[in-house]
């Protein structure tokens, strides 16, 4: 495949979206194309310079007569300026809401010849797409770009039944840098956090209620009860107030580590021995891969696209959302069965390498912008 330009636009805080973006971009320098990351701040996961990657910031304006600075049209204007600048072959962005509407302007003032790629995360159609007085915005990004992917079969569907786009999506679900999140060995890190060897449970996320940390710190306090036990909780957010209290209310905040934003997290994670994810939705459910990686079995819901990363019994449990009993049992069976652990943990290693290693995924993103860029030769 030819060398291309690409755009990438996305939001750069913690979250599966951004971090798929730039572990996608890094992909693609590496295989020798230029990539240009159009966002409002340099995102998390890229702390190193690159010549063949670089971040145009997209700056607020400030004037009076606006009650909010208008980050759609500013984004839309970097990424036409960006575009016709570096004379950009394909513009990639994740989320249809708003970026894709974002796109399909900067096309527009580029005269019609930046195709534009859309991949869909999953809470611009979970969340907002519910919205009628969204739906048909988010709907019309989908269709005026040139290709749209979705990192789940869940959440095509789910697509396809709240808007009925008339336009095709494929499926590429997310991967993991294996050269990043593997096993590894913190024995330091570990006696710091359990002195006496108490297993560790992890839970990581933004805090926000979709995710339910409060059944996190529930089934953990009931586990507690069992068993001697710690958990560490990473990453901020709207709820992380709520959880504190009710940290406190439980009487284990001898046993809990609140260890805030982390952008680093496969040490933490390696150190673990159950990760939980109890979310109420998950469109794809990134961090449970990322435990998979580094052997780390994950108990989480039954819901959205986590049944397409984690396999019930093999790699990890799933139950039902909001099943605090059945989640506490499932955490209290890997912890008790060395065996059984161990297994879940080899499985999780190879399944993570032989279907998320990412040359599958970033050979399936390179068709699909070779597919829009003979379009609009």
């Amino acid at each position: 495949m030819r060398r291309l330009r690409i755009g990438v636009s996305c939001f750069p805080s913690v979250g599966g979206s951004g971090v798929v973006a730039i572990e996608l971009g890094k992909a693609l320098v590496q295989r020798g194309h230029t990539v240009h990351v159009i966002a409002h701040e340099v995102p998390f996961r890229l702390q190193t310079f690159d010549p063949c990657m670089m971040v145009h910031e997209v700056h607020p304006v400030m004037y009076d007569t606006f009650r909010y600075t208008p980050y759609d049209l500013l984004m839309a204007a970097k990424m036409a300026q960006v575009a016709k600048r570096y004379c950009l072959d394909v513009l990639h962005v994740h989320y249809a809401f708003p970026h894709a509407l974002c796109a399909f302007l900067a096309k527009t003032m580029c005269g019609g010849a930046l195709p534009i790629v859309t991949t869909l995360h999953g809470t611009d159609i979970s969340l907002l797409a519910i919205d009628e007085g969204l739906a048909d915005v988010i709907r019309l990004g989908i269709e005026q770009s040139d290709a749209v992917t979705a990192v789940s079969q869940h959440l095509i569907d789910q697509t396809m039944e709240q808007l009925a786009p008339k336009k095709s999506i494929h499926r590429i679900v997310n991967f993991v840098d294996t050269t990043v999140f593997y096993p590894r060995r913190c024995p330091l890190l570990r006696a710091r956090i359990a002195p006496d060897g108490q297993p560790i449970l992890l839970h990581v996320s933004n805090f926000r209620a979709i995710k339910r940390v409060h059944d996190v710190v529930e089934t953990f306090a009931r586990v507690r009860q069992a068993m001697p036990a710690k958990l560490l909780l990473a990453g901020e957010g709207p709820e992380l107030n709520r959880i504190e209290c009710l940290v406190r209310a439980r009487g284990v905040e001898a046993d809990v580590l609140f260890v805030g934003k982390q952008n680093e997290v496969a040490d933490l994670i390696s150190i673990a021995d159950v990760m939980l994810l109890p979310s109420e939705m998950e469109s794809f459910g990134l961090v449970a891969l990322e435990a998979m990686a580094c052997g780390v079995p994950t108990v989480a819901s039954d819901i959205g696209g986590l049944p397409e990363v984690v396999l019930d019994g093999v790699t990890g449990f799933l139950r039902p959302v909001g099943d605090v009993d059945a989640f506490v049992d499932a955490v209290l069976v890997l912890l008790r069965d060395a065996p059984l652990h161990a297994a879940f943990r080899e499985a999780g290693i190879a399944r993570a390498r032989a279907v998320f290693g990412g040359a599958a995924q970033v050979d399936a993103y390179e068709a699909v912008y070779a597919s829009v860029c003979a379009k609009g030769a």
